[in-house]
């Protein structure tokens, strides 16, 4: 957003939420402190509650917010996933706003490598890549340990990622081995 030069008082976060799931919840609850903290204005971040966690559930949530908000002219998204994030840029194209107008960004990074291809950009500027294999190790570990030690995990065992970008998403696929 601010490479872009956009105006604050014309931009907004569409922050596409599923609070029913704890996990969800904190994923959005996060891309929100983190807006906050970088001196984005509470009374321009606005949720859009979806039904369902995928595509069509997002794409719908977003088109009503969008109806509540037409003056926004700069769309920053962030959802509990690429899912989210792609069903409210789809929304946000279809209101004839473009790569320019919008950044979406999504976690898991796997499900988004089609959009990344595209010859195009999209308002999908990237995602948040979750190495299946830290969380794997870490897991097996954790339940080796309870298990023959008694050693409960803690309660947070979130885990980083890395951000993924049309310019560097083939590199961290491969070194993640998730694609050749």
């Amino acid at each position: 957003m601010k490479k872009r030069a956009w105006r604050i008082e014309e931009s907004a976060v569409c922050a596409v939420t599923f609070d029913e799931l704890a996990t969800t919840s904190e994923r959005t609850a996060g891309a929100i402190a983190a807006l906050m903290a970088a001196g984005f204005s509470s009374d321009r971040i606005f949720r859009a509650p979806q039904r369902t966690t995928d595509i069509p559930g997002a794409f719908d949530a977003t088109n009503v917010l969008l109806t509540q908000h037409p003056d926004v002219k700069h769309w920053l998204v962030c959802s509990i996933n690429d899912d989210a994030v792609l069903g409210a840029v789809r929304a946000l194209e279809g209101r004839g706003f473009i790569a320019d107008d919008a950044i979406g960004v999504g976690i898991n990074g796997t499900d988004c490598i089609i959009e990344l291809e595209k010859e195009r950009p999209t308002s999908f500027h990237g995602s948040i890549l979750l190495s299946a294999e830290d969380h794997g190790y870490r897991t097996s570990g954790m339940m080796y340990k309870w298990i023959k030690d008694g050693v409960e995990p803690p309660i947070d065992t979130r885990t980083v990622g890395t951000l993924i970008t049309r310019e560097n998403f083939r590199h961290a696929l491969r070194e993640q081995g998730v694609r050749e």
